[in-house]
């Protein structure tokens, strides 16, 4: 017997006034237990059992300019579809949270892209930047933890640094937790890990479009 996809909704977030004006003011802001226990285990349990076809290697760059770089960069990725039942059940999600953004922040986000992300034990992702000013139409990231029983000993974590180089926040990747930033501002690492590690990367962008096609491409 299948299990039902989840049927997931937006926690507290966009209606938690100290979260939105975190968000404004500071530009990042975490939010743990954004989701409920039982539906972060379902993605989790989701994204494990994905079979290895179904994961690409990560890669820097968009387009003519994409490249594979071990040496920056170890994950592996599965962009999110609609078409199959928990990756829609997510975009859902991020779609009424991009509603409720819009709302309360006056933002334009106007559609959102995201993918699974896989570290094994020992990847990491160096410093960078998910955005360049004037150069992408990539407005917010968002990183949604899906690890269940996480631990500070068990590395992994998200480090996000200010404009001096200095640290803001060092990110223990929990089930549940969601962490949102300004794509264009803030520059962000993730340190190696002793398990695998399983999120969902993703990005709420501006209407750049060209002819129908959102620029720029993956």
């Amino acid at each position: 017997m299948t299990t039902a996809p989840p049927v997931l909704t937006v926690a507290d977030f966009a209606t938690e006034s100290i979260a939105v004006d975190q968000l404004a003011q500071a530009g990042y802001v975490i939010v743990p237990n954004f989701l409920a226990r039982e539906h972060c285990q379902q993605l989790y349990d989701y994204a494990l059992n994905l079979p290895a076809q179904g994961w690409q290697q990560a890669g820097i760059g968009r387009a003519d300019n994409y490249t594979t770089n071990s040496a920056v960069r170890q994950d592996k990725i599965r962009w999110l579809r609609a078409d199959y039942h928990y990756e829609n059940a997510y975009l859902r999600m991020m779609d009424q949270l991009r509603l409720e953004l819009n709302r309360e922040l006056f933002m334009g986000l106007f559609d959102y892209e995201c993918h699974l992300a896989h570290y094994p034990p020992g990847a990491f992702y160096r410093k960078h930047l998910d955005a360049f000013k004037g150069r992408s139409n990539r407005i917010l990231t968002t990183v949604f933890y899906l690890n269940p029983d996480w631990q500070e000993q068990d590395g992994g974590q998200l480090v996000i640094y200010g404009e001096r180089g200095e640290v803001l926040e060092t990110v223990l990747p929990e089930a549940g937790k969601l962490v949102v930033f300004l794509s264009d501002v803030f520059v962000h690492e993730v340190l190696p890990g002793a398990r695998d590690r399983f999120s969902i990367t993703g990005w709420y962008r501006l209407n750049t479009s060209i002819g129908g096609v959102v620029d720029p491409t993956r």
